[in-house]
């Protein structure tokens, strides 16, 4: 790559401080529980359709403590369709561990923030960045299609977190705590604003003028298996959606009702209602099924 880590941090960060989107979790004043809860919300989920959701959330429950005495049939209520709905379960139970056991407060370090439930690599890392101001190697999708284009010059990183992805980020994050924060924000915007996965804009991008060797090599298309396309008409996340949508709604539908959902394959809606059951979002109640 024909330019110097130094430079593709100035260059980067600089173009984040004129391009950042004002999102409420970045001001200075957001605590750790709302960051925390901006990261769980954000993954697979586009910030068109979290703030709203976030900032509800933070209305209601702005402390751990908060969310932690609240009836998980509102927590899930209020989560409404933000999609994956067992994140809103483990969040409730992190705010519980987090009362329990740290006092109310999100604690520190990466050990720490992983020991929590539902909290893995990334978001331990991304609240010890963000939160914490702290050194720490954060990989979101966006992080790595950045990185896998600019430095060696790939379309599209792999379809999962890699050993030697992990290696390329950390090599690149800068050695000083603060100056590596605003890399890891910088960077992130950069993938979700300019750097995309289906049509980047390579115009507005601060590395593509000598320092991004994707474009240095032509922009070739993504290699075979690297791009990873979800279908979601007609599969059960879409139908354990739809009937999380009665629930919410205050329906408590029986076995009747439900079949409704897809007439010709009863045995399917057995199947994921059984399976929202198992993952303690949803109970039966005689014959009637409920919001936990």
């Amino acid at each position: 790559m024909p330019t110097t880590p130094e430079a593709v941090h100035h260059a980067v960060i600089t173009w984040f401080q004129q391009a950042g989107r004002d999102l409420p979790w970045r001001h200075p004043d957001a605590s750790a529980w709302s960051i925390l809860v901006s990261e769980v919300m954000l993954q697979q989920t586009p910030v068109s359709r979290v703030l709203p959701r976030w900032q509800e959330w933070m209305h209601r429950w702005p402390a751990p403590a908060d969310l932690a005495a609240a009836p998980t049939a509102e927590v899930l209520r209020a989560w409404d369709r933000l999609g994956y709905p067992r994140r809103a379960l483990r969040l409730q139970e992190c705010a519980r561990a987090i009362v329990r056991d740290h006092g109310g407060e999100v604690p520190r370090g990466i050990d720490a923030l992983r020991a929590l439930p539902g909290i893995g690599e990334y978001t331990a890392a991304a609240v010890t960045a963000f939160a914490h101001h702290g050194r720490a190697v954060v990989a979101d999708t966006n992080i790595r299609r950045v990185l896998a284009r600019a430095v060696t010059g790939a379309a599209l990183p792999a379809p999962s977190y890699t050993a030697a992805e992990r290696e390329l980020a950390a090599s690149w994050l800068p050695a000083q705590d603060e100056m590596s924060v605003r890399w890891n924000q910088a960077v992130m915007e950069l993938g979700a604003l300019v750097c995309t996965a289906r049509s980047p804009r390579c115009e507005s991008c601060p590395l593509a003028a000598g320092r991004c060797a994707w474009v240095a090599a032509g922009s070739p298309a993504p290699l075979e298996g690297s791009r990873r396309t979800q279908a979601f008409e007609g599969t059960d996340r879409q139908l354990r959606g739809q009937i999380m949508a009665l629930l919410r709604s205050d329906e408590h539908p029986d076995a009747t009702r439900l079949a409704a959902l897809d007439p010709a394959d009863p045995e399917r809606v057995r199947r994921c209602t059984a399976s929202l059951v198992a993952d303690g979002l949803a109970i039966w109640d005689h014959e009637h099924l409920r919001l936990p």
